[in-house]
């Protein structure tokens, strides 16, 4: 009787126990291919996705409006969204001394016939306000080349300002000059008695 609950039992194994093992193999595969159940949970739309949407749809809309605010300033060509943004990518490339790129970028933006003469007056209106660009903060520079390439003739505010304003008095240990006196208003001719 033993006998034949043993080999019942073989039996049942090797007819059981080689399938079942196929197939915990081929299940595992499947497993480490897809990532496990982790990779099931990144496929379900989750709060940050919803964030990086809004954004998306933020950052599109503000460069519509971009392109919209170029074709009303600028006449002609360089107002056209593809010369607008070609010309502001080879401007951004050039300030980066990305001079390679920006000379493909400058092909292309010559076939479209854009003229070549813009991006030289926004690359020199970018570089009078080079101090005020903060490499650390991508916005700076494209905020700076998009106003230059709005008006390159735009001058920094900061050094027009300098000019006008006398520089304020500063506290400090070491003496300052006496402030050299204001020339005084000549007198005008008296005019000649009738």
């Amino acid at each position: 009787m033993r006998r034949r609950v043993l080999e019942l039992t073989n039996a049942v194994l090797r007819h059981v126990a080689v399938p079942s093992l196929v197939v915990l193999l081929g299940l595992s595969s499947a497993l480490a291919q897809s990532g496990g159940p982790a990779a099931q949970d990144q496929g379900k739309p989750s709060a940050n996705a919803a964030a990086d949407a809004a954004k998306d749809a933020s950052q599109n809309q503000r460069r519509t409006d971009e392109f919209a605010e170029a074709a009303q300033a600028i006449n002609g060509p360089a107002g056209n969204p593809e010369c607008v943004w070609l010309g502001r990518r080879v401007v951004r490339l050039m300030w980066r001394d990305d001079l390679d790129t920006a000379f493909r970028h400058l092909d292309l933006y010559d076939r479209f016939g854009c003229p070549g003469g813009h991006i030289q007056a926004a690359f020199r209106c970018l570089t009078r306000f080079g101090g005020q660009i903060d490499p650390k903060v991508a916005e700076t520079l494209d905020s700076r080349v998009h106003a230059c390439w709005i008006n390159p003739a735009a001058q920094p505010q900061q050094a027009a300002a300098a000019a006008s304003q006398p520089p304020a008095p500063t506290t400090g240990t070491s003496p300052q000059p006496a402030a050299s006196p204001a020339p005084a208003a000549s007198p005008s001719p008296a005019a000649p008695p009738k």
